[in-house]
């Protein structure tokens, strides 16, 4: 159901850059990128290559972080979403685990990307 998402960055550049680091293990890569007022604009896009997360420069200012989760292939991808957030130096909220209380095989590690937003890779399925 979701198309896309885009976020307002200090650093558009380093964000893409975070983003491709730190979710390479769930294949995030930069799709595309346009020069505009105020810096570039970058598509980022998973394995099927349609750019489903933007970033761009500050249009708005003002706090507003969202949650963005991305979809994992497996446990190890989130596990190596934390090793990479991790060497990033991102902020780490909540360490990779099992949240029933979203349902049995809801997997998932929390973080803060550069401009402060809580993402997360998660994995739905059972695999170890």
């Amino acid at each position: 159901m979701l198309d896309h998402v885009a976020l307002q960055c200090a650093d558009p550049a380093g964000a893409a850059e975070f983003y491709t680091t730190v979710f390479a293990a769930l294949g995030v890569r930069e799709a595309m990128r346009y020069e505009r007022d105020g810096g570039p604009v970058i598509g980022l896009s998973g394995a099927d290559g349609f750019p489903h997360l933007w970033v761009g420069p500050l249009d708005d200012t003002g706090d507003r972080p969202i949650h963005l989760a991305l979809t994992a292939p497996s446990r190890a991808a989130v596990d190596a979403v934390l090793a990479a957030a991790r060497t990033a130096g991102a902020t780490i909220l909540h360490e990779p685990r099992v949240w029933p209380e979203y349902h049995p095989t809801y997997y998932g590690v929390f973080l803060r990307d550069p401009d402060g937003n809580n993402v997360e890779a998660v994995h739905h399925g059972f695999d170890g």
